[in-house]
């Protein structure tokens, strides 16, 4: 019976290793902090492709009104107006052009100054997300392997309980399997120098001499915890 419950304990230790390797949390924890970078990389993608599309219709203005500025100064270069009334307001247009380019280079200079922060930006955040996820991969690594050892041992052990077990009374395994429910993992403990090593309390001399007038196939129980008792030579009896 100690065999198995040694068995069982160290299963559930093995469990709770295998439910809480380090790096699995380390992971966890990183990959929700990725969600953050990984959204804030989309939304930095997206304004720069929303900034590349305004710094091109910028470029066209600033190249559509310098054409038309061209044009008209190509007309007067060339003689071709020769009334003054029409040159003089060629002329007035030439300078609300003028005008207007130079508005337009300043839209087109805070849109490409934008751009560039908005580039810089994805840029810091692509680098971030591909640390994070070198970082992931050597974590998972790290854990799978772990698991994988875990995961032979625990197979290795309940391979060992499963031996222990053949030939036990199903009764009694059953008080010990609801035991073990109910008192944290522990069904069944020795008796140790008249001491219950399941709660660790010294059991009197008329319990002791009760233990010891029992057969040695009966089960014994502690009076203080319930759980089952099992006499060694080192009882204490």
């Amino acid at each position: 019976m100690l065999d198995v419950q040694d068995l069982d304990s160290k299963l559930d230790s093995v469990r709770h290793q295998l439910s809480s390797i380090p790096e699995a949390t380390a992971l966890a924890e990183l990959m929700r902090g990725r969600s953050d970078v990984d959204d804030a990389a989309r939304d930095a993608r997206i304004l720069v492709t929303d900034l590349t599309e305004e710094q091109a219709r910028a470029d066209a203005d600033v190249e559509q009104v310098k054409a038309r500025r061209e044009r008209d100064q190509g007309m007067i270069d060339a003689g071709s107006i020769s009334d003054p009334k029409a040159l003089e307001r060629m002329l007035g247009e030439l300078e609300s052009l003028a005008r207007r380019i130079s508005d337009l280079e300043d839209v087109e200079i805070d849109v490409m100054e934008r751009l560039e922060n908005a580039q810089a930006e994805l840029e810091h955040r692509s680098a971030a997300l591909e640390k994070i996820d070198t970082e992931a991969a050597q974590l998972e690594e790290t854990r799978a392997h772990k698991a994988t050892d875990l995961q032979a041992e625990l197979a290795q052990v309940a391979a060992e309980r499963q031996e222990s077990v053949q030939g036990m009374p199903e009764d009694l395994m059953t008080l010990y399997e609801k035991l073990r429910t109910s008192k944290g993992g522990v069904g069944a403990a020795a008796l140790h120098r008249k001491e219950c090593q399941g709660c660790r309390l010294t059991l009197n001399a008329a319990d002791l001499a009760v233990i010891a007038a029992k057969p040695a196939d009966d089960v014994v129980r502690c009076e203080e915890c319930d759980r089952i008792l099992v006499r060694t030579p080192e009882s204490g009896l």
